[in-house]
């Protein structure tokens, strides 16, 4: 297919450049891929659609009367046959006797407030909460009940509970729209019920991604006592190692910087970081976010070449 070619050349440039082939190269073949299941959005009437590279979830409500009746209408829904296509039981039995393949679990979902804010349009949603604090928090419930529902189906149809992958990450850019007191009336509820279902214990996997200026949420997420993190690239190692001791920290170099190739700003973010880790325990050398399309495997060598140059970096 054309995306194994273009991963295959990918990684022959790739190779040249860093010394590895970074993107797999082996792809299932199609008819080993499960059939569409129905995502969060589309429980709450959404839809999902590609526009210039990059998935957008469609707002589907103009007012709050709207929303109350779809909250009202969701807690209705049978999870299990929203969620499955028709063809679903003969699928999933072909593909384990051919492949021995499972469905996927649900461990990873659009954070509440990004979920909000897609659905229902960013100022409506802040609105919503100054002046009708109560419709507020039946959304945020909802969203609980939904995920923990979505992820309980998921779990039946690969036969496993709860107790069998005790992980679960959510992706809140816009959690940085909220300010505290707000965040603590819908945000921190999904992640902290939702956690408390399927990551309880210490050492069980508790991760955010929120790539924005959300540091003064810091104190609300450091509750929950997050094991992982990556953050926007003005939210550094000293800031996050006061409230979340215990996480692994995935990267503060800004994204646009590493895909620009500014060698100068690059090396200045790479060191800073090296001494952030070394002195508030350890941080991994990477971006703030995702990585973009277009971004240099230059810069990924010059990443390699100065932790190489500073060996306990690497420790």
């Amino acid at each position: 297919t054309r995306a194994i070619d273009l991963y295959r050349r990918y990684n022959d440039r790739a190779e040249k450049i860093v010394g590895r082939r970074l993107l797999n190269e082996n792809f299932l073949p199609e008819d080993a891929q499960f059939p569409y299941v129905k995502r969060i959005g589309e429980v709450f009437g959404g839809t999902y659609s590609i526009r210039y590279h990059t998935e957008w979830l469609t707002e589907c409500f103009d007012d709050e009367d709207q929303l109350a009746r779809k909250l009202d209408e969701v807690r209705r829904m049978d999870m299990r046959a929203f969620m499955l296509p028709s063809n679903w039981a003969e699928e999933k039995k072909r593909i384990y006797e051919t492949y021995g393949l499972k469905p996927p679990l649900m461990r990873h979902i659009r954070g509440p407030v990004t979920l909000a804010c897609s659905l229902f349009g960013s100022e409506n949603f802040l609105f919503l909460i100054l002046d009708n604090p109560d419709l507020a928090r039946k959304f945020s419930d909802t969203i609980t009940w939904v995920t923990l529902e979505m992820a309980r189906v998921m779990d039946e149809e690969a036969g496993v509970d709860h107790h069998t992958r005790r992980v679960f990450s959510f992706a809140d850019d816009n959690c940085c729209l909220l300010n505290t007191d707000m965040y603590e009336l819908f945000g921190y509820p999904v992640l902290r019920d939702v956690f408390a279902h399927y990551s309880p214990a210490p050492d069980d996997s508790r991760y955010q991604h929120s790539d924005s200026d959300m540091g003064h949420l810091l104190p609300i997420l450091g509750k929950l006592d997050l094991t992982g993190v990556n953050f926007g690239p003005n939210v550094l190692v000293p800031e996050i190692r006061q409230y979340l001791p215990r996480a692994r920290i995935d990267g503060c170099i800004a994204p646009f910087t590493f895909m620009r190739n500014e060698e100068e700003e690059l090396t200045r973010q790479v060191m800073r970081d090296i001494q952030d880790g070394l002195t508030y325990g350890g941080v991994n050398i990477s971006t703030a976010g995702s990585i973009n399309n277009g971004s240099l495997l230059t810069s990924m060598r010059q990443i390699m070449s100065l932790i190489q140059q500073h060996p306990r970096a690497g420790a």
